[in-house]
């Protein structure tokens, strides 16, 4: 088996704030992540696979396929947006890089069998980094968990 890795890179903006939490709660839990006008980050998102190297091609997964993918499935969806604002699904929940994490995984998934229909290549790993010191990792067996 091969891992491939591939990264990628957006910008979105978000506040951290829980609607069922009183404003002291909020401002105690977040810190300055719960500032009214929400703030940014440059996300750097890596989406690992894993197959077997193909015969024909030499290679475990088409680069060009898992790219396309990712812009239709996350970049576009999350590039330059506020996540509390313009994302449905954090109308519902708060939109941490672990909530973040997870509805990446969720839409990759659900756009997989379309671009890579066979057995493999297979989705690993979603790995999300907000800051250099903030990284958070979601593998598929957390796929359960819905938005």
């Amino acid at each position: 088996m091969i891992r491939v890795t591939r990264r990628y890179e957006f910008s979105a903006s978000h506040r951290l704030h829980a609607p069922g939490l009183t404003a002291e709660e909020n401002r105690r839990l977040y810190g300055k992540c719960n500032n009214s006008f929400g703030h940014g980050h440059n996300y750097v998102l890596e989406v690992s696979v894993r197959g077997p190297v193909e015969a024909r091609s030499g290679r475990a997964v088409d680069p060009a396929a898992l790219d396309r993918l990712v812009r239709e499935r996350v970049i576009r969806a999350f590039d330059h947006k506020n996540l509390n604002e313009q994302i449905e699904a954090f109308q519902r929940v708060v939109p941490t890089s672990e909530n973040l994490g997870l509805l990446i995984h969720r839409r990759l998934k659900e756009g997989w069998p379309e671009v890579f229909p066979g057995q493999w290549p297979q989705l690993e790993k979603v790995r999300i980094a907000e800051t250099p010191r903030n990284i958070f990792e979601v593998r598929g067996e957390h796929e359960s968990q819905r938005h």
